[in-house]
């Protein structure tokens, strides 16, 4: 069983069981049934600090990610720490759905390209 962590911490109105239902069907298609992983809504400002800080780019994003075990195999009994995703509705509005896509897939190893986006189409279908 996947466990999911949600904070909102953006001052804006998110369906939380839906983003964790979203979560769980990507995670279930992507063969992930079991682990932890953290989801965050946070403001601008410090959607902004996390990118400067680990990526050094000074620009809010809409989507971050933060993988911890990604794909590789654990030990038997040890529990998967899937890592973090942070989505910010000031970037995004209310189509928090496909960035909440797009950052499962890069927690979980896609990196941009023909592959990443074909797997984006099919989960959206």
């Amino acid at each position: 069983m996947v466990e999911v962590e949600v904070a909102n911490r953006s001052g804006v109105a998110v369906n939380e069981h839906e983003a964790v239902e979203l979560v769980l069907h990507v995670l279930g298609e992507e063969g992930i049934d079991g682990g932890e992983l953290g989801l965050a809504f946070v403001r601008g400002e410090e959607a902004l600090a996390l990118k400067r800080e680990h990526l050094g780019i000074d620009q809010t994003p809409d989507v971050l990610s933060f993988p911890i075990d990604g794909r590789e195999e654990l030990p038997a009994g040890v529990p998967r720490q899937l890592g973090d995703v942070i989505v910010c509705p000031e970037v995004v509005g209310e189509d928090w759905r496909d960035p909440l896509v797009h950052g499962l897939l890069h927690l979980l190893g896609y990196d941009h390209g023909d592959e990443m986006e074909a797997r984006e189409e099919a989960l959206r279908a």
